[in-house]
């Protein structure tokens, strides 16, 4: 049995903030109207509009997305009813319900093809005949819509915040745009009262939300999609025919590809909802100075590592009922979020990898606390980033046989020429941006540009600003025009 469904135009980049469409002309057709249009309907046009961004994209896929808002924003409203008439058996139910339709959509479009895989490679080997295998495409941003439903309805549950009873704004926040495909994913009692407020500055907002947007499309474009094809060709590569040092240039490569990729999104995802009046939640802080694995996990992806710890590991009882159930509930919250990540054994074992760090360090104490000088410093954020490297191996190969291939190679010397398709690629420009881009990995703990460049109060945050507004977006849009974007790397999640 395959079970199939067209993907969508989204996973190939056309819905994207640094395709040409989105920049020249849907991005300024949605300001303009949010400019005109009175206070009372700038909600209605941004639901609209998030609704139109996603059909463009997603195409048939829109109408599991506008399943999920009805589910549960009838589940919210009846939660909240059931309250009132102090009926606490048919509201857990009622939220209980909600959460096993949101998870099990979740399952079948994202987990039923790896099950059905491992059920037929079992099968195989028992020799007990075909099972079949499930093959659905993955509907783009299921994941973050996903988490953002189950936000509300436990929310609501919990009483940190009323039912959304106007299903504009209900709308407005499941599907807003700015954030709908790829993050940051934003709880429900982080944005219910921007929701209700329509006074908003649009001058000040624009002049805080563009620039950022502007940062975030020349890191994406000129430094993610730049050194890119290093990491591609590299990992492209079969273990037999790579050498130690083109390992070592892929692996790098790539952590700065997926960095400034996914902080490039973050940065147009926040400038963008600030150009609309939404304050969305930082997602990174520089996690590349960290000096832990668990300073790391408070630096990357700080809205997934928020919703796992208030959604999953405090209701597991977090670490107040001794360490053997604080190290049980860390392994399962980074099951979750390798899994999270997608359905194949190099996440789960990528997940598993930090999820035994930090139990590591809870067990040692290593990076409890400030390192004692600037020696002691450098060591703990190079051995980190060694280790946040090493996961990335598995977070980027095909397969485990082919992470294991490639570490194997990374440690273990050898020699050899460079593969033609890594010289193919390996460009004077590539390097010398891969060189620059290094500087990330040096930079004080503190400097966060994304942050700094919405500060008017400061001459770095002025001269920043000024680069990036007349050099550096100026150059990526033309990059962009001349069709070397590609799409962003979480859209696959």
């Amino acid at each position: 049995m395959v079970i199939t469904w067209p993907r969508g135009e989204g996973a190939n980049g056309r819905m994207s903030f640094a395709a040409p469409i989105f920049l020249w002309y849907f991005m300024p057709a949605v300001l303009l109207l949010y400019w005109v249009l009175p206070r009372q309907a700038r909600n209605a046009l941004i639901s609209v509009a998030s609704l139109v961004f996603y059909t463009w994209g997603a195409g048939p896929y829109v109408f599991l997305l506008l399943s999920c808002i009805a589910v549960n924003y009838v589940a919210g409203l009846a939660v909240d009813s059931l309250r009132l008439a102090e009926r606490p058996g048919s509201r857990k139910a009622v939220v209980v319900g909600a959460i096993v339709f949101d998870l099990a959509v979740l399952a079948v479009w994202k987990y039923a093809g790896f099950a059905s895989r491992q059920i037929e490679a079992l099968s195989s080997a028992l020799g007990v005949g075909s099972t079949g295998i499930v093959s659905l495409a993955l509907p783009i941003g299921i994941s973050f819509f996903t988490f953002h439903h189950l936000s509300y309805v436990v929310d609501v549950y919990r009483r940190s915040r009323p039912a959304q009873r106007s299903i504009v704004q209900f709308v407005t926040y499941i599907a807003m745009f700015p954030q709908l495909i790829a993050g940051p994913i934003v709880r429900y009692h982080e944005i219910s009262a921007q929701l209700a407020d329509v006074k908003r500055n649009r001058m000040a907002d624009f002049s805080l939300g563009f620039p950022r947007f502007a940062l975030g499309l020349s890191k994406k474009v000129l430094v993610g999609d730049t050194v890119g094809p290093l990491a591609d060709a590299a990992f492209a590569t079969s273990s037999g025919d790579l050498t130690t040092g083109t390992a070592w240039l892929g692996i790098i490569a790539y952590t700065i590809q997926i960095y400034f990729d996914f902080s490039g999104y973050t940065d147009m995802a926040i400038g963008l909802g600030q150009m609309f009046g939404f304050r969305l939640p930082e997602n990174f802080d520089r996690p590349y100075s960290a000096t832990s694995i668990t300073d790391f996990w408070r630096r990357w992806h700080m809205s997934l590592s928020r919703w796992f710890r208030d959604y999953v590991y405090i209701p597991l009882g977090g670490n107040r009922s001794g360490d053997a159930m604080t190290y049980r509930n860390l392994f399962i919250v980074f099951v979750l979020t390798g899994f999270w990540h997608g359905a194949e054994w190099t996440f789960l074992i990528w997940g598993l990898f930090h999820g035994g760090l930090l139990i590591v360090e809870r067990l040692t104490g290593y990076g409890a606390s400030t390192p004692a000088n600037r020696a002691s410093l450098a060591g703990q954020r190079a051995l980190t980033l060694l280790l946040v490297g090493i996961g990335w191996v598995f977070f980027r190969a095909e397969n485990l046989g082919a992470a294991l291939g490639y570490l194997k190679t990374m440690f273990v010397p050898t020699s050899g020429p460079v593969p033609d398709a890594i010289l193919a690629v390996q460009t004077n420009q590539r390097m010398v941006v891969l060189v620059a881009a290094t500087v990330v990995f040096l930079m004080p703990a503190d400097l966060v540009l994304g942050r700094l460049i919405e500060r008017f109060d400061r001459r770095p945050a002025v001269l920043l600003r000024g680069a990036v507004l007349f050099v550096c977006a100026p150059y990526a849009a033309l990059a962009v025009a001349a069709g070397t974007f590609s799409p962003f790397l979480y859209f696959q999640f």
